[in-house]
């Protein structure tokens, strides 16, 4: 690998600054990205200190791209023109092209100056975290670093191409099991998953608590699931349909509530419904033999976010993160101040709690939510599956990798968890 040489360009899903308004008017839900979404050969990044050039064989969608690619909540050029602006290395990240996308497994191809764990030939994935650490705040926890990015959404060079350019201490061992695209569809949702419920940087989950988890067979849900049954946790899911419900259980969940069925109506004409929620608790109630929920693990945002406060337990947890359905949430705080709960705020994960979710990942303890895969040149259509919400799990697209199925290593372990992993798939 070292002895290949490195492209001058590549192929790369990008979108372009100068039809950042090309939406403009329109409802959110009417915005296509099959029509912002390009592949396109964009020049290959100077190669800095700290860096790595890695040959990306398949990548997956996040909801990032799909604001990328709708130019919401603010066009991600605004991102790349201030990193650009931070220092002479960023300054490449600012182009009139956007190269998106989260998450990668691949090969390593070069690496720069300074780069001692990793070599041309690795096989790796890697987890979205960017940030340069030169500042004190990080260096405790480097999510609170002020130059933290997200990369392929808030920098340039993302994993929807044929190369990426990443920092090396984004890099992790690729799971020896799991094929091209089944390894790079944890990547992004799995390690915001752990940091969400696991980690004491979010709700601490311990053995025996009741978690309330929306979405819960989706690319996010549906990790926060596994977590919470390998933790010895209770989970109560929440889900859009009789399919989406099956998958739970086929995962272990017990305690499952079909919105649809149940028709719930948090909101109606505007206003937020109490007696909704009071209906939503206690059904909750219900399923658990009358306990009310510890954590609830929240990324819905606006729709759901006053349930959310309402049905925990008095000194319970609500963590968030993402906001799908809106940023400004509505609660009644008296249900908040007066019962002494806390809202925890969660945004992806630092390297620690990324390596150790890639870890359980690599021993088959969680699996991959894979469900269906595109080739790249229709990242379009599979952001748009997830802008719909027409998908199961995580959507997955090849990159250099020829087809599926490739790029297993360990044989026996990925016999011994093939119905696991093959769980979405095709859903």
């Amino acid at each position: 690998m070292a002895g290949l040489p490195v492209p001058e360009s590549y192929q790369g899903m990008v979108v372009l600054a100068d039809e950042a308004d090309m939406f403009a008017g329109m409802n959110t839900k009417e915005k296509n990205p099959r029509k912002s979404l390009h592949l396109q050969e964009v020049p290959t990044p100077e190669l800095g200190p700290g860096e790595a050039i890695v040959a990306v064989m398949a990548s997956a969608i996040n909801y990032n791209t799909v604001w990328t690619s709708i130019f919401e909540p603010v066009s991600t050029f605004s991102f790349l023109k201030r990193y650009g602006k931070s220092s002479e290395l960023a300054r490449k990240h600012d182009q009139p092209y956007h190269v998106v996308g989260s998450d990668l497994s691949g090969v390593v191809l070069r690496v720069g100056p300074g780069v001692t764990r990793w070599k041309p030939g690795d096989e790796v994935v890697a987890h979205c975290l960017s940030v340069e650490l030169e500042d004190p705040q990080g260096h405790d926890d480097s999510m609170m670093d002020p130059q933290q990015r997200i990369w392929g959404f808030e920098t340039n060079f993302g994993g929807l191409a044929e190369l990426a350019l990443v920092k090396s201490n984004q890099l992790m061992p690729k799971a020896a099991h799991l094929t091209w695209e089944e390894a790079a569809a944890p990547g992004l949702v799995n390690a915001t998953a752990y940091r969400q419920l696991v980690s004491h940087h979010g709700a601490g989950m311990k053995q025996g608590d009741t978690v309330l988890i929306w979405g819960a067979s989706g690319g996010l849900g549906g990790y926060a699931t596994q977590y919470a049954l390998n933790g010895g946790a209770i989970p109560v899911c929440v889900v859009s349909s009789p399919e989406k419900a099956e998958i739970c259980r086929s995962m272990g969940a017990e305690l499952v509530i079909d919105r649809s069925a149940e028709g719930y109506e948090f909101w109606q004409d505007g206003v937020q419904q109490p007696s909704e929620w009071k209906r939503f608790g206690s059904k909750i109630r219900e399923l658990t033999g009358g306990d009310d929920i510890d954590i609830v693990f929240e990324h819905p945002g606006r729709e759901t976010f006053g349930a959310s406060v309402f049905v925990t337990r008095r000194g319970g947890t609500i963590t968030t993160c993402a906001s799908t359905s809106g940023y400004m949430h509505e609660y009644d705080n008296r249900y908040l101040w007066m019962t002494l709960k806390r809202i925890i705020g969660s945004h992806f994960a630092n390297y620690r709690e990324s390596w150790e979710a890639n870890r359980l990942i690599s021993k088959g303890a969680i699996h991959p939510t894979l469900s269906k895969v595109y080739p790249l040149a229709e990242t379009g259509q599979a952001a748009l599956d997830v802008h719909k919400n027409l998908h199961q799990g995580k959507v997955g697209v090849l990159c250099l990798a020829p087809e599926e199925g490739l790029g297993v290593r360990d044989h026996e372990l990925r016999a011994e968890h093939l119905e696991a992993i093959n769980r979405f798939r095709d859903r």
